[in-house]
């Protein structure tokens, strides 16, 4: 019964929205829901007079080239555990 799925309200730009996640999902839901719409609500004070759709838009926007830019660079502690291999190999390879 791990897939049965959970029904949960969200609230993004003062709407609710009701879907239904994995139990295992729901805190990591929540803190996504949260940061977006404590996002919008910060995009909403800087850009006066924009409705809730065009807020939403730019936050998926931001989220998504976050994404997608985090995705796309390498992670830190694994390159320099890369390097630390290949220091010990060529180590390693010139101790013969």
């Amino acid at each position: 019964m791990a897939d049965e799925l959970i029904p949960l309200n969200v609230w993004l730009a003062g709407r609710s929205y009701r879907i239904r996640i994995k139990p295992s999902e729901e805190a990591a839901v929540l803190a996504a829901a949260k940061k977006a719409d404590d996002k919008i609500m910060e995009l909403r004070a800087h850009f006066a007079g924009k409705d809730d759709q065009d807020f939403v838009a730019m936050c998926l926007l931001m989220y998504a080239t976050e994404n997608i830019t985090a995705a796309a660079t390498p992670d830190a502690s694994a390159l320099s555990g890369l390097k630390d291999m290949i220091a010990r190999i060529d180590d390693a390879l010139g101790a013969d």
